[in-house]
C-alpha cells in the first residue's frame, strides 16, 4: 500500500495495481519531493505522469500544490487503480473534476497527439524498457514541455544515464539503493 506523504492529502493511502508495476520507495518520493519544492518545480505546475502505476507521482504533487495531472498508463490494471486514486486525492483536495486525467495509452501513442505544455514531467517506465525507446519517449516529450520545466526520471542504476533529447539539460543524479533518480529541465 503506497501513500501520500505530504501536502493537503497527506497521508491518504492509495492502492497499487496487483502486478506489472513497481511502486517508488516512499524514500525516493521523498528525495524527489524535497528536490523538487527546492527548484520551486510544483505550485501551481501542469503535470504528466507517464508509466503512472498507481499515480503516486502526480498525485502526490497535486498534494503539495500542483494545478492538474494528467496519469498516463497503458496497462487497463493501472489505469482502473489511478481512477481510484485520482477520485479519493480529488475528493479530499476538494479539486474540481477534471483537474486529475487519467488516460489509457502509451506514452508514445499519448505524446504523438498531446497538448501541452507541463511544467513537470514524470517518467518511471518499467526498468527493462529500452534506452532506445526511453530516449525516443523523451524527445517527443520535449516540445510539450513549458520553458524551464522540470523532468523527472526513475530508473535502475544500471540503466545509466538518460540520452536527453536537444531541449532538455541534465541538472542531477540522485542514488537510492539500486534507484536513480534523474532531474533535467527543459531549456
Amino acid at each position: 500500500m503506497a501513500r501520500i506523504i505530504s501536502g493537503a492529502a497527506g497521508s491518504l493511502r492509495l492502492r497499487v495495481p496487483r502486478s506489472g508495476t513497481r511502486p517508488t520507495s516512499d524514500r525516493v518520493r521523498e528525495g524527489i519531493f524535497s528536490s523538487l519544492t527546492a527548484e520551486g518545480a510544483i505550485e501551481e505546475a501542469r503535470v504528466l505522469d507517464l508509466y503512472a502505476g498507481s499515480g503516486a507521482l502526480g498525485l502526490e504533487a497535486m498534494s503539495r500544490g500542483a494545478s492538474s495531472a494528467v496519469l498516463v498508463d497503458r496497462s487497463p490494471d493501472a489505469v482502473a487503480v489511478c481512477r481510484a486514486n485520482a477520485q479519493l486525492v480529488a475528493r479530499s483536495l476538494g479539486t474540481a473534476a477534471g483537474a486529475i486525467e487519467v488516460v489509457r495509452q502509451s506514452a508514445s501513442t499519448f505524446l504523438a497527439s498531446a497538448a501541452g505544455p507541463f511544467d513537470l514531467a514524470f517518467l518511471d517506465p518499467p526498468y527493462d524498457l529500452g534506452d532506445a525507446e526511453l530516449a525516443a519517449t523523451l524527445a517527443a516529450l520535449a516540445p510539450l514541455l513549458a520553458p524551464d520545466a522540470v523532468v523527472v526520471v526513475e530508473r535502475s542504476l544500471r540503466s545509466g544515464e538518460p540520452r536527453w533529447p536537444e531541449g532538455i539539460e541534465p541538472v542531477r543524479t540522485r542514488r537510492y539503493g539500486e534507484t536513480a533518480v534523474h532531474l533535467a529541465r527543459a531549456t
